[in-house]
């Protein structure tokens, strides 16, 4: 809300949904107001106050102050500063009015150890062998559902990064907010434009030396393209992704990149230079009565001796709610101990137990 532009504009109503924490997304159409919360999920709220004018009156703010236009010939609209991001469309599209999404970006990391264990996102033993692959420099994919939180996972994977290894951001529109959380690490904010793109922005990255690549969400085929040329150039990464389940991440991003390209080999590619996919989801749950986020798949991927794609269900949560657990495989317990982390090989499950044979059914079935 301090951005200079943001700070002429006068919100109204909506301005203390802006200043309220818990709330990150706010939506206006056909005369209805709808909150996204951390707790409760999406409810509407009764605010006759926020109505069609006042909504095409902040419209025009937004576009007077930006230098656009937004009427019939230019019927959208997007604001973006350093912490929110509005979207508008005009009435002459959405028939039953005027509709607008507000999202709240903060520059702040809301997840921590504690919290994440004590709201049942993730099991301690879980959660230690993630941040022990980001210590370990394992290029990481997260999945998930608009909504689920991707990047607030990206960001927290990213605050256990090295203070010595320098991290490139790179996206469309601005979430991660990194170079605000960490002043003092080395830390270059890149966003895309009419100008400059991904593969432009790519080849600035590579020259800038990082360790760390963090790019926005995988949603194109420039952007597949950018996470391929980053791996396979050794360089680390954490993005994020739309797909139904970690274990589908490769054969996702192959469809996003529309081109002739085998499968196979583009397949192979990202089985040996992305170690985990993780998978997020965000639903209201009954028995909690709350809004839960959880991560419900994590999925290793490597290449075996035959130069076959294979895949490894290291966590799963069933419809039942049961926790399903494979150990890593040999290839990712090699991967660490070049960079330096040791890794019990029976992490997850002990010697003399077995997998459990869902999570091995599962596997089998896929591979």
């Amino acid at each position: 809300m301090n951005d200079a532009i943001f700070s002429q504009l006068d919100f109204g109503p909506l301005k203390e949904f802006l200043e309220e924490d818990n709330i990150t997304d706010i939506s206006y159409s056909g005369g209805n107001t709808w909150l996204k919360t951390l707790d409760k999920g999406v409810y509407r709220v009764e605010r006759p106050e926020i109505n069609d004018a006042m909504m095409e009156k902040l419209a025009f703010q937004c576009s007077n102050v930006m230098g656009k236009t937004f009427n019939m010939a230019h019927p959208w609209l997007d604001a973006e500063s350093a912490e929110l991001r509005l979207n508008f469309v005009h009435d002459s599209i959405a028939t039953n009015g005027i509709a607008c999404v507000v999202r709240k970006t903060p520059a702040k990391i809301r997840l921590n150890k504690e919290k994440l264990i004590s709201e049942q996102y993730v099991t301690e033993k879980l959660h230690d062998f993630l941040i022990t692959c980001v210590e370990g420099h394992c290029n990481m994919i997260v999945s998930g559902e608009t909504g689920s939180g991707k990047t607030e996972l990206v960001k927290y994977l990213a605050s256990h990064t090295k203070e010595n290894e320098k991290i490139i951001t790179i996206e469309d529109t601005l979430e991660l907010h990194l170079d605000k959380i960490f002043p003092h690490r080395d830390i270059v904010a890149m966003k895309t434009n009419n100008i400059a793109s991904y593969s432009d922005l790519l080849v600035t990255c590579m020259r800038q030396n990082p360790k760390w690549i963090l790019l926005s969400e995988v949603r194109s085929a420039e952007a597949v393209t950018a996470v391929r040329n980053s791996i396979s150039s050794g360089h680390n990464i954490l993005s994020t992704i739309h797909s139904d389940r970690a274990l589908n991440i490769p054969m996702r991003l192959y469809s996003l990149l529309e081109s002739n390209i085998d499968v196979e080999q583009f397949l192979n590619t990202i089985h040996r230079y992305v170690q985990l996919g993780i998978h997020v989801k965000g639903y209201m749950s009954k028995e909690l009565g709350r809004f839960q986020r959880e991560i419900i798949e994590v999925v290793e991927f490597y290449v075996d001796e035959e130069n076959k794609a294979c895949s490894n269900i290291i966590f799963k949560k069933s419809l039942d709610g049961k926790f399903l657990f494979n150990n890593p495989s040999k290839y990712l317990i090699d991967y660490l101990g070049v960079q330096g982390i040791d890794i019990n090989p029976n992490y997850f499950v002990n010697e003399g137990e077995t997998p459990t044979k869902e999570t091995k059914t599962i596997e089998l079935e896929t591979l």
